[in-house]
């Protein structure tokens, strides 16, 4: 099969590559399209050592079963794949899995390929109304739907309108902005600071965008997701969360630095980090998206596997508006197994 093949920073290879052999409990995928994440960016930059190259990156997937009693079946693909029995996934909190592993990271190949192999239990099937394109948005909406349900949670029910703010526009924050939505939070803005991106989120998403980045000129907000995470989006974070408020903290772009803890501590902030998804995050995110409650998912942009590497260079030089870039295989290729 052909592949997108990460080789070291800032160098991605379309090639030839070993069909992935599915497991006992695995099935062959034939991928319809894979979304270009910002943990797929960080190892293009040669950010994230859990990415070492060489390494077939992506897990953001929807495709058609290609092995098995299911063969012919549309899924999108939960790239999280853990192991059941620990005390995490017995309690429902399987994203903390001690021994989870994840597609695009060793040892599982990720989706930027014409197959991928996954167990069964990982994969949602998608109705027919549903495109590749708008399936493959499942994995990155689930990781705000998750960020708004814990920060519900941990704000309470004291406060029956609460104000909320995302900030980015990416992926994930279109996600978070959308979950919040669905998930019963009218007041919400998102801050973007890309003039292009910001009015396509207005005209496609309806959101209420701002172009801030000073705190005194966002406002105050019961929830704040902050789903960038570098040193500025967390000092914005903990100024503009209001006393008692939360702040969903999903973004990796950095480790280190801006979180105010004084005033987290003296206005009882609750900062929150979210990691993922849990599985039934994830099923409920699809069956959500497959109720039309997340809208119509139109602000994706699709390009070829083989012009992957020209994607990630517009993405690094901020050239692309759209959120979420999404990589389709050239060819529909043959099954080998």
């Amino acid at each position: 099969m052909k592949a997108l093949v990460y080789t070291g920073p800032e160098k991605l290879v379309y090639r030839g590559v070993p069909d992935p052999e599915p497991k006992a409990d695995e099935v062959l995928i034939r991928v319809a399209c894979t979304g270009i994440c910002g943990s797929d960016m960080h190892a293009y930059l040669g950010h994230d050592e859990r990415r070492p190259a060489p390494l077939i990156l992506g897990h953001e997937v929807a495709g058609t079963v290609a092995s098995g009693p299911t063969s012919g079946r549309r899924v999108t693909v939960n790239p999280l794949v853990t192991c059941g029995t620990c005390p995490a996934c017995k309690s429902g909190r399987d994203n903390l899995c001690p021994d989870r592993q994840i597609i695009s990271m060793q040892p599982r190949e990720g989706g930027f390929a014409d197959f991928l192999a996954m167990p069964e239990q990982n994969l949602v099937s998608v109705p027919g109304h549903i495109t590749d394109q708008q399936a493959a948005l499942a994995e990155p909406i689930a990781c705000g739907w998750h960020a708004t349900r814990l920060a519900k949670r941990v704000l309470g029910e004291g406060n029956d309108n609460p104000a909320a703010l995302v900030i980015g526009g990416g992926a994930i924050g279109v996600g978070a902005a959308l979950s919040l939505k669905a998930q019963g939070i009218s007041d919400i803005r998102v801050i973007e600071l890309n003039t292009e991106r910001a009015a396509l989120l207005r005209s496609r998403c309806g959101f209420d965008v701002l172009q801030v980045t000073d705190p005194e000129d966002a406002g105050q907000f019961d929830i704040v997701i902050d789903a960038v995470g570098f040193a500025a989006t967390r000092t914005m974070a903990s100024r503009v969360a209001r006393p008692g408020g939360v702040i969903a903290h999903i973004g990796l772009g950095s480790a280190e630095g801006g979180l105010d803890i004084r005033r987290l501590t003296l206005q009882e902030i609750t900062f929150l980090g979210t990691y993922t998804y849990t599985a039934q995050d994830f099923r409920d995110t699809a069956e959500a998206m497959f109720d039309g409650r997340l809208g119509p998912l139109d602000w994706t942009e699709v390009r070829t596997l083989s012009e992957g590497a020209e994607a990630f260079a517009g993405l690094r030089s901020g050239s692309i508006a759209a959120p979420k870039i999404l990589l389709k295989p050239d060819t529909t290729g043959d099954v080998h197994v």
